[in-house]
């Protein structure tokens, strides 16, 4: 009996000797980088291996055809077609494409966790370095605008601050994370995504939808987080340095060292300058703002016991930001003599993570910023100071087939104006001060295999505004390894802060009035996503992320600039409002080096008063919109090409009257970027190329863009008994001075050249 097993072992070890003739091997590389623990694998079978810390690889293989796939966390996946002889050995060398979304990424967003995208019942959306590389842009404000569903909105033609839209919503339902803490809100809405250096970001991620159960009352519309590099995965040295034929000139520096044996340290520079006075348009006001702004990052990493967390990170922003008449200078700030909107903004931001030393995972997270703003619109002044603390606390629990979050968190906010925002019925000024205090459960429940379920409540105690409660609900449903269903429904609340989210407040000559004590804003909504992933036998891939939202909103508060053209009258509506919509993302790769990624979407946003049956599309609001960056590799010359854009459809525009000249509506618009990259030379790389190719700019089919820039103080305005405004010879139209009529930058063409350099 032995001898017949004997003789069936040694059989099969021959056989597979013989079968196992052929051998793969090579190595993985992204550029000059190796990729180290890639999945290498042949489909269908059960051969596989994964590449070592260099990038090599190797396997042995018995003769035959093959489909090869290699899938490393931060690439595109790459599939080849292999025939083996036998007794033949192959040496395939693979360059792996860094992709700006990358379906394989981990996040946290979703559910406050890091888990696999594929994993999280929360659909997130995930864009790398790589991504932001292809148009390379000095902030993040900036860099967002070839994100689908994600527009900067412009709200000044003077001071060209903005905020950041979420599927057709107003900015200040979208809420900015850094490393999951809440630092940018409030007053620093307009200025906080400025000056956070490019060289230190390792991806954002975007939750579209009410996140408010785990994030709290600002993150009704979406949330954007950006996650900073761990010290141990950044370059020991990194500089990106730009400059643009309009002279702007940007510099993102980052640099690590070791503080000792328990600690690492990653320290991050940014620093924007533009100082050049272009009047394309002929209004004799500056084109487009100048800036001088410097932003110093550091993040502190410690070493501890059975690898705890334990991160301190620090933030301070300077900038100085003007525009206005062409020959204004600082001698004129504050007077009537020339108009300029000049801005100075000191800001610092502290946050830190700290796992508790127990066998529980139990993570204390804490933030606190300070931002002082000191600006002049005319001779409006403005001085505003914010101060926000906050603290969390939250333990991560699995029991069985539930994955538990709970946590408790308290947010303290400060703010201070010189407006009657913060006076007091005596008259005296009195600073708003905020508690925010809240706990959160979350149970994450796997029903089967291939269902999900997650549960969640927040309940918040505002101190003005008393109980919030924020239930949350997600469905996930992997049809197989390739197809996924997301469904997720939630809540949300807003409480809103005129002067600091509504620009218009301060600029221009209007009059702003509130009607009523205004009340917090609620929204319920749905969204449906669906992933697909289509692989090809010749290798190309085709990645598809699809969703469908509906948000409806009661007590929404809209600005009404049509009532009176002397006024923005706030109050809330009476009646709901709508925002719906389709969406569609595309990731495709090529085994011939070309890649595309594209999005578009369809919103419909309305408000419908109930009282007169009236249904109002919002102002600055597009119907559809379009994204894309096709990129292409001339492997043999070393030589990369990303040709970026969007295209966005008509947007309703605020004119102060009906005798005004300008446009009610705009016309569809699009900017587009074409670079070229040269990576031949081992730590650096070269980079060049052009901006706004179609050297599109919203003014040139319309009279004016601000209105009587000639008269910014309204000194030749006549009025009527009632103050409304007449016509005379000086003002035929009938107008006041406003800056307000903007929905793109208003930047030509222009060309750039920049130079990377990173030091391993």
């Amino acid at each position: 009996m032995r001898s017949l097993i004997l003789s069936i072992v040694l059989f099969g070890i021959a056989l597979t000797a013989k079968a196992q003739t052929s051998a793969l091997s090579g190595w993985l590389r992204s550029g000059q980088k190796p990729v180290a623990f890639a999945s290498v694998k042949m489909l269908n079978s059960n051969i596989g291996t994964t590449s070592d810390s260099l990038g090599g690889y190797s396997m042995k293989l018995s003769a035959g055809r093959y489909v090869l796939s290699i899938t490393a966390l931060g690439y595109a996946p790459y599939k080849k077609e292999l025939i083996l002889r036998e007794n033949e050995t192959v040496n395939l060398d693979v360059n792996l494409e860094e992709s700006g979304s990358v379906i394989e990424e981990f996040v946290v967003t979703g559910t406050m966790k890091e888990v696999s995208r594929l994993a999280s019942p929360v659909p997130v959306e995930v864009y790398s370095p790589a991504f932001f590389r292809k148009n390379p842009t000095p902030s993040v404000f900036d860099a967002l605008q070839n994100v689908n569903g994600v527009r900067p909105q412009l709200n000044c033609n003077i001071c060209n601050t903005g905020d950041i839209h979420i599927n057709g919503l107003e900015g200040p339902y979208t809420m900015i994370l850094i490393d999951g803490m809440p630092i940018v809100s409030g007053l620093s809405s307009v200025y906080g995504l400025s000056g956070i250096p490019n060289a230190l970001i390792e991806r954002v991620e975007i939750v579209k939808g009410p996140a408010s159960s785990l994030y709290g009352s600002e993150a009704v519309g979406g949330l954007i987080n950006i996650i900073t590099k761990k010290p141990q995965n950044a370059p020991a040295f990194s500089a990106d340095v730009f400059s643009t034929s309009w002279g702007e000139l940007n510099t993102d520096l980052g640099f690590k060292f070791a503080a000792g044996k328990k600690a690492e340290v990653l320290t991050g520079i940014n620093y924007f300058k533009y100082g050049n006075r272009i009047d394309n348009n002929k209004d004799l006001f500056t084109d487009v703002t100048l800036q001088d702004r410097i932003s110093v990052f550091q993040k502190w990493n410690f070493n501890r016991k059975e690898n705890r967390q334990f991160s301190l990170a620090a933030r301070y922003n300077y900038e100085d930001r003007w525009g206005g008449d062409i020959t204004w200078n600082k001698a004129y700030r504050g007077g009537t003599e020339r108009y300029g909107e000049s801005i100075y903004t000191n800001r610092w931001e502290m946050l830190g993570t700290y796992q508790l030393p127990l066998k529980e995972s139990v993570m204390f997270s804490w933030s606190m910023n300070d931002h002082d703003q000191n600006s002049v619109y005319g001779n409006t002044i403005y001085g505003a100071r914010q101060k926000i603390a906050f603290g969390q606390l939250s333990w991560d629990k699995k029991l069985k087939n539930h994955d538990l979050l709970l946590g408790t968190a308290l947010r303290y906010t400060m703010y201070d104006d010189n407006t009657p925002a913060t006076a007091s019925l005596t008259g005296f000024n009195q600073a708003d001060r905020v508690w925010l205090p809240g706990i959160f459960i979350q149970d994450e429940i796997a029903l089967a295999e291939k269902h999900k379920l997650l549960l969640g409540m927040r309940y918040d105690y505002n101190s003005i505004h008393g109980n919030i409660l924020t239930p949350r609900f997600a469905y996930k449903w992997v049809l197989n390894e390739n197809n996924i269903l997301r469904l997720n429904a939630g809540t949300g609340f807003r409480v809103v802060s005129l002067f600091t989210e509504e620009h218009a407040a301060l600029t221009g000559s209007r009059e702003v009035v509130v009607t009523e004590q205004l009340k917090p804003e609620r929204s319920y909504n749905a969204n449906l996503n669906f992933i697909k992933k289509i692989y090809f036998n010749s290798g190309n891939f085709i990645g598809i992320d699809a969703s469908a939202w509906y948000t409806h909103f009661n007590n929404q508060i809209i600005p009404d600039y049509v009532s009176n053209p002397n006024q923005i009258i706030y109050s809330n509506l009476q009646g709901y409002a709508v925002s719906r919509g389709l969406s569609a993302n595309f990731d495709l790769t090529f085994t011939n080096g070309l890649k595309v990624i594209a999005g578009t979407s369809l919103l419909e946003v309305f408000s419908k008063n109930e009282a007169e049956g009236t249904r109002i599309r919002p102002f600055l609001n597009e119907k559809w919109t379009g994204t894309w960056g096709i990129s292409y590799k001339l492997e043999n010359l070393n030589l990369g090409l990303d040709y970026t854009g969007n295209i966005y459809g008509p947007m309703l525009l605020p004119r102060l009257s009906n005798t005004d000249p300008r446009s009610g509506v705009s016309p569809v618009w699009s900017l587009q970027n074409i670079q070229f990259t040269y990576s031949g030379m081992k730590k650096i790389e070269l980079y060049g190329g052009v901006k706004n190719l179609l050297n599109w700019t919203p003014g040139k089919n319309e009279p004016f863009l601000i209105a009587r820039s000639n008269d910014p103080f309204d000194k030749e305005v006549q009025t009527d008994a009632s103050g409304n405004v007449v016509p005379s010879p000086a003002n035929p139209y009938a107008l006041t001075f406003d800056p307000g009529y903007v929905y793109a930058p208003n930047q030509g063409i222009r060309g750039f050249f920049g130079v990377r350099l990173i030091i391993k």
